[in-house]
């Protein structure tokens, strides 16, 4: 497997750093152990817990195996380990000089290589979200016949509540650019996930509040219903209304009949009579090859979420999420905030493949050095040290409220979602109710805002956190708040204090 060649940067000087560099591997399901090295940031900090960490807090060393392993890929002739190399060999810590042309690297890097997408999959538990991207990948060849036929048994399963999840799965939205809405086609099961109560309605409404724009629907198990077209048509006609209700453009959705058990018209155009009759549009493969990669703000100061840590097999530890905007080169520094420390660079992975940068919208696994592992959380933002994020714990912001039953009024308490981080909050002031249309103000401090209406609030947050005016960075101008286990508004950051 080939590395990344080094990219070409401006003139920098190299000054040894004190901390050594060390081979890492991603820290995730390693040959040869059995233990998870992922910590918790439960145990770490009072701060919210992210619905990304796991239950357990296991830090161990990776097993001797994995060193073994790695030492097997070098040259016969070389006669230091890779753990001798990389200890005789420091980390050269990069200064930027002069100006740096993001886009033009940008298009140096990737321009001759498939742009990256990022897609959720959403719908009510039991639409067939599993079933439906499992068949499609098998379809598609990246599930190898000897693995099937390992993991082939017979079992039953029951469902978790759906509820609990809606956390994992805002996480989850905030860092795609498109999204798969599943849905059932079977009688009384769409109703179930469409009506008031089911999850159908809350994600899409979720996806479209975290910014996705681009949306395919599969109408899934059409041969429970005999593959009828009536039966799609009222589908689409009920969930279209609601879909550009909540902000998607008609030439943004697209509906697709399928069957995620029986394999139809998923990365192949359907061979099923009965649908073949009446439908002659894309197969799902098709339409989310026709998705639209959004543009990358390279151009920005560098900003990446953390959604993850786990200790790597040396001295450092690895963090992976979303670079939101800009770019980050192997070696330099960056500002780990709101803890407001520094930490170096010493390695970047992309998809378990070593890199020397990374830009918007990629999801990298960074290794950090010269850091205590323990104060960096899930949900803190890797930053520019040259350009911080404002850290606060007081914000103005617009939002949007949902079907709520109970109105928010001063002094609301709320779970702000930002990212990945879920952060306790307080809704203090209700500045002004907002016309839906024209954003003109309705009335100033209302005594409580009802459903469906939109507002100026102020909020403050138990701990401080980063966040960038909307206008300035969507990515990270955007939250969620919910309460009492519903999401009950979603917001836009209009002024930090």
């Amino acid at each position: 497997m080939g590395i990344r060649s080094e990219v070409s940067s401006p003139p920098i000087v190299v000054v040894p750093a004190s901390v050594k560099t060390v081979a890492v591997t991603k820290g995730f399901d390693i040959k040869g152990s059995k233990d998870s090295s992922k910590p918790n940031s439960r145990d770490l900090s009072p701060r919210s817990i992210s619905p990304v960490t796991e239950s357990k807090n296991i830090v161990e060393n990776l097993s001797s195996d994995t060193n073994a392993s790695e030492k097997k890929i070098l040259p016969e002739k070389q006669e230091k380990t890779t753990e001798d190399i990389t200890d005789s060999e420091p980390t050269p810590i990069k200064v930027r000089e002069g100006a740096l042309d993001p886009k033009a690297h940008y298009e140096r890097e990737r321009g001759g290589e498939k742009e990256l997408l990022h897609m959720v999959v959403v719908g009510h538990v039991d639409a067939g979200k599993s079933t439906l991207m499992g068949h499609l990948l098998y379809a598609l060849g990246q599930v190898n016949k000897r693995l099937m036929h390992k993991y082939e048994q017979e079992m039953l399963l029951d469902a978790p509540g759906h509820r609990d999840f809606i956390p994992n799965m805002i996480c989850g939205a905030s860092r795609a650019d498109v999204a798969l809405l599943v849905v059932d086609a079977t009688r009384g099961e769409f109703e179930t996930g469409f009506e008031s109560g089911g999850q159908t309605r809350e994600h899409a409404l979720l996806v479209r509040s975290l910014g996705v724009s681009q949306l395919a629907v599969a109408v899934n198990k059409m041969d429970n219903v005999g593959w009828s077209q009536d039966r799609f048509s009222e589908v689409v006609s009920k969930l279209g209304t609601f879909l550009r209700q909540a902000g998607f453009r008609d030439g943004d959705i697209t509906f697709v009949p399928c069957s995620g058990l029986a394999g139809q018209n998923l990365a192949l155009p359907p061979t099923e009579e009965a649908l073949l009759k009446w439908y002659s549009g894309p197969c799902l493969l098709d339409v989310i090859d026709n998705f639209k990669t959004p543009p990358r703000p390279v151009s920005k100061p560098f900003r990446m979420s953390v959604n993850d840590i786990f200790k790597g097999t040396g001295s450092g530890f690895c963090v992976s999420g979303r670079v939101e905007t800009g770019i980050l080169q192997a070696g330099e520094k960056v500002l780990v905030q709101p803890q407001g420390e520094l930490a170096l660079v010493k390695g970047i992975t992309m998809d378990e493949m070593p890199t020397q940068v990374t830009f918007a919208g990629d999801h990298p696994c960074v290794t950090l050095s010269g850091i205590d592992m323990q104060n960096v959380l899930v949900g803190y933002i890797l930053s520019d040290p040259a350009n911080p994020l404002a850290v606060t714990s007081r914000i103005t912001a617009r939002i949007v409220v949902f079907n709520i039953k109970v109105p928010i009024t001063r002094g609301y308490p709320v779970v702000f979602h930002h990212q990945s981080l879920l952060e306790p909050a307080v809704v203090t002031k209700l500045i002004a109710q907002l016309n839906k249309s024209t954003g003109e103000v309705v009335k100033n401090n209302p005594r409580c805002l009802v459903k469906n209406s939109n507002a100026t609030v102020e909020i403050e947050t138990a701990h401080p956190i980063c966040v960038e005016l909307y206008r300035d960075v969507k990515e990270l101008g955007r939250f969620m708040l919910r309460s009492g286990g519903l999401t009950i508004a979603a917001g836009l950051v209009t002024k930090i204090h």
